[in-house]
């Protein structure tokens, strides 16, 4: 989401039913994390080691959240909060698998790192909504 979109938006538009409203640059934090897993992950695929699958999965999941996102009408918090909780899950599968290789592929270690940051902006996202 970018600046214009996010200066533009009233709190009104920034909440969702049952939650105050969203914290728009913690919101642009997590999407952002997402996006660079999603890239770390689609890179760390073409590797083609035994961990190529779950980066795929992992870059799908990333990508989904960020959109996900980007399109908050319509989305309840209960809804949200099992995206935020899928893509923590998805990203610690990938950051296990990939640390097996970390040692041996630099790529494997670059992974490794976006999914625990993807996820720690997951995590941040989410307590901040229970707030």
């Amino acid at each position: 989401m970018d600046a214009m979109m996010m200066d533009a938006m009233t709190p009104e538009m920034m909440s969702m039913e049952g939650m105050p409203a969203m914290d728009m640059k913690m919101m642009q934090a997590c999407m952002d994390a997402c996006a660079a897993c999603e890239q770390a992950c689609t890179v760390c695929a073409g590797q083609m080691m035994d961990c190529s699958v779950a980066c795929m999965n992992c870059a799908d999941m990333c990508n989904t959240m960020m959109r996900s996102m980007m399109r908050m009408s319509g989305m309840t918090p209960a809804a949200m909060m099992a995206m935020l909780d899928a893509c923590m899950a998805m990203c610690q599968m990938c950051m296990d698998m990939c640390m097996m290789h970390a040692d041996d592929s630099p790529m494997c270690k670059m992974c490794a790192d976006a999914c625990r940051a993807c996820m720690d902006a997951c995590m941040a996202m989410k307590q901040s909504m229970m707030a």
